[in-house]
């Protein structure tokens, strides 16, 4: 057993123990109450999961085992000469619950750079879609046809305890993490570079190595891919890529169909597609406009135009945050410190500057602020990465580091089958319209 899975696998007894214990004392206990407008309304805010690796605040964003983004940001390890944290730190800490060292980031890259070989049939069921399928199909396609190395189904069909389910999920998380940058990066250079192909560099960390396979080498891109795929990783257990992976997991499918079923979830508009509408909406504004440097008053009669239209303003508004999202504020950073002057950058700060003031006006909205989506295609255009149907895969490699770290404890915790109950509206109707 390598030393990462043997000090997760200490971590087990006192852990299950733990919530053993809590149950017994507590499970009597009553949280919350559901309302009728809930059951109807997308379950919106109904206490349901247990996910161990994050919580969102509506104040604070996102937070990884209690650290906010700003927080990891310092507390994080970083590659050599870099200055943003390695996914490789926070997927120990979420998997852990402890702050890595510099020694445990070095290990987890290692152990992924040793098991991040891809079976050659992958590539070539990658190879029998057309290059004009979306990347999301690709990319699902490709982790679907992975499945064949599940150590978690050839150990289930052979027979083991239920306490060796942990054991299993770990290898095969850890492996699929390893390989997925692999696969989306075949993808992307299939798709939009004639199939010119590039070799891993084992020298290089997970975010830096995706980058390089990607064919974008400057140091500053690489940086780029270790901030997006941390702040990217994990995001409570209630969205719909997060609560999917958990669902098809609590039937003791593996890693594999697991991880397939949320990317087929984070693929649609209203969750990871968002950062593709994102920016189609902004090129097509300044398209419209016939300029590259619109003003406030342009950029605010567009966007009044779009509401009246009916349609929404992709990339603000957000389920449960209250305020601007910590992680578009890391990205805006980024851009401070890195093109302060780009012009597709002026443009997203000043939609910034406009929309929540004219979605606030409206009074229906309670989040006028942006959320992740609102900034993260600009960065990628910066530094040349302008296919933007393709932003979604880098997101869906980033998010597999909550949900599979989620999915180990899951499995650890021996979580049962996910089933709650349903009605109806006739049922409803005769209960509470009686009262």
């Amino acid at each position: 057993m390598d030393r990462l899975k043997e000090h997760f696998a200490s971590k087990i007894p006192s852990a299950v123990a733990e919530v053993k214990q809590f149950i017994a004392e507590h499970g009597h206990e009553v949280v919350g109450e559901i309302t009728i407008a809930q059951l109807y309304q997308g379950m919106r805010g109904m206490l349901a999961l247990i996910c161990e690796t994050s919580k969102l605040d509506p104040e604070e964003g996102i937070r990884f085992r209690g650290y906010s983004i700003p927080e990891l940001q310092q507390k994080l390890p970083v590659f050599p000469g870099g200055a943003e944290p390695m996914p490789e730190g926070l997927f120990y800490l979420m998997l852990m619950n402890e702050l890595p060292t510099e020694d445990d980031t070095r290990r987890m890259s290692n152990q992924w750079a040793r098991r991040a070989i891809v079976p050659m049939h992958v590539f070539r069921t990658i190879d029998a879609l057309p290059t004009t399928a979306h990347p999301m199909t690709q990319f699902v396609v490709g982790i679907t046809a992975s499945r064949t190395e599940s150590e978690f189904a050839k150990a289930y069909a052979s027979g083991i305890s239920k306490n060796e389910y942990w054991s299993y999920t770990y290898e095969d998380s850890m492996n699929l993490i390893a390989r997925l940058p692999r696969i989306a990066a075949y993808i992307y250079r299939r798709t939009y570079c004639d199939g010119l192909h590039i070799e891993p560099d084992p020298k290089l960390d997970w975010a830096g190595n995706f980058a390089h396979m990607l064919g974008f080498d400057s140091e500053e891109f690489r940086e780029l891919m270790r901030l997006y795929m941390t702040i990217h990783a994990d995001h409570e257990g209630g969205n719909v890529s997060a609560h999917t992976v958990k669902l098809v997991g609590s039937a003791l499918s593996d890693s594999y169909q697991s991880f397939a079923a949320g990317m087929n979830g984070l693929a649609g508009p209203l969750h990871g597609l968002a950062n593709q509408e994102v920016m189609v909406w902004t090129l097509s504004m300044l398209e419209e406009l016939g300029t590259q440097t619109p003003s406030k008053q342009q950029i605010s009669a567009y966007c009044q135009r779009t509401l009246a239209e009916g349609k929404v303003i992709p990339g603000f508004g957000h389920a449960v945050l209250r305020k601007t999202d910590p992680r578009y504020m890391a990205q805006r950073e980024f851009a401070l410190k890195h093109m302060p002057e780009d012009p597709l950058f002026l443009v997203i700060s000043t939609i910034y500057e406009v929309v929540p003031e004219i979605l606030l006006a409206t009074g229906k909205v309670k989040n006028p602020w942006p959320n992740v989506d609102a900034h993260s295609g600009q960065l990628l255009m910066y530094y040349g990465l302008k296919e933007y149907d393709f932003y979604t895969v880098l997101f869906g490699v980033s998010r597999s580091l909550g949900v599979l770290a989620n999915l180990i404890w899951d499995r650890t915790l021996a979580f049962p089958l996910e089933r709650p109950g349903s009605s109806t509206t006739a049922l409803l109707k005769k209960k509470y319209e009686k009262e």
